[in-house]
């Protein structure tokens, strides 16, 4: 998908306005944030409230809430800053355990039916506090005339979460997301004359007219040797190795980029709106409208999605999470 735009270019003026709006003020060339205490009442009363699950606030009383270094973005403290670290902690809750994503997380009520996490604040409010830090945007994805990965700078993001019984857990970002298995896979034979039969039960399909063989989901180290027994062609032989190897579960590798998402005029009002705050803000599909992306050729093209959940590493749904992002020059070993 291709939405019209203009590259994102926030300008002092526009950043003041946008943390005006959540209590806050900026004051140098490097957007350095002026310090308000997490939970400040006044500055609740002084700003518009954001649109925050307080279950998810409150259950969250983690190490980060300790840290008097930090700085929140908006009034209920779901969006704040560590400057001495460059990193920026943003809370929000588990939506979606199994399926193929577009998102590994959206704002909330927007894509959580593609999105593991739906994270308390809107996704202009990320990309403020990601400049806050000093990070630069990059560019989105480019579909025509060739395709082009975005690009931008090299974000970690890491997950942290309380279990059930109380123990701290903390992974990396990319450990929550696999390569797709819910789908098809294909190996084209053309040489193969023959109309190929199958049995149901075995999960091979031929397609007689593109000489295709098909596999759909995860196969076992059973179901290859149950297979291969069944068939003396080496190259069928081949396909089900291949379909072996493909469907594995494998996490993503993937890094994430700044990308910066763009503005465009409503059409109804007129206004500017920041196309990032209907879903797109940390994608594994890529989307030219992304605030941080995957920095690889990603399709965003439903049946062909190439990441889905890792079920059996994420905690249940409606699980309180934060989500660490880090400017990856600020990790990086001093020379």
């Amino acid at each position: 998908m291709i939405m019209s735009g203009k590259p994102l270019v926030i300008t002092s003026g526009l950043f003041i306005c946008l943390v005006f709006v959540a209590g806050f003020s900026f004051f140098n060339a490097n957007l350095a944030v002026s310090q308000v205490p997490v939970g400040d009442q006044n500055a609740a009363k002084a700003a518009p409230a954001a649109q925050t699950n307080q279950a998810t606030v409150e259950s969250q009383k983690s190490v980060e809430d300790s840290n008097d270094k930090l700085t929140a973005l908006n009034p209920s403290g779901t969006v704040q800053v560590d400057a001495a670290n460059k990193r920026l902690l943003v809370k929000g809750r588990v939506v979606l355990r199994e399926g193929q994503l577009e998102m590994l997380a959206c704002p909330r009520q927007t894509k959580e039916h593609e999105s593991i996490i739906a994270v308390d604040a809107p996704a202009q409010l990320i990309h403020a506090g990601l400049l806050a830090l000093g990070a630069k945007t990059g560019t989105g994805v480019k579909f025509q005339p060739k395709f082009q990965p975005p690009t931008g700078e090299k974000l970690l993001i890491n997950i942290s979460w309380k279990d059930a019984q109380g123990k701290d857990h903390k992974v990396s970002a990319q450990s929550w997301v696999r390569n797709a298995t819910r789908r098809y896979f294909v190996a084209s034979l053309p040489k193969i004359d023959e109309e190929l039969k199958f049995p149901e039960e075995s999960g091979l399909i031929w397609d007689n007219r593109q000489k295709e063989l098909l596999w759909y989901g995860h196969m076992t180290q059973e179901k290859k040797a149950e297979l291969k027994k069944t068939v003396t062609d080496p190259r069928l032989q081949a396909s089900i190795d291949k379909f072996f190897n493909d469907s594995q579960f494998a996490e993503m590798k993937a890094d994430f980029v700044f990308v910066g998402s763009l503005f465009e005029a409503d059409p109804d009002s007129g206004k500017q709106r920041y196309l990032a705050d209907g879903g797109d803000l940390i994608c594994v599909a890529n989307f030219s409208t992304a605030t941080i992306d995957v920095a690889t050729a990603s399709t965003n093209t439903g049946e062909d999605l190439l990441f889905e959940a890792y079920t059996e590493r994420i905690p249940p749904v409606e699980t309180p999470i934060t989500l660490e992002i880090q400017l990856a020059e600020a990790t990086a070993p001093k020379p």
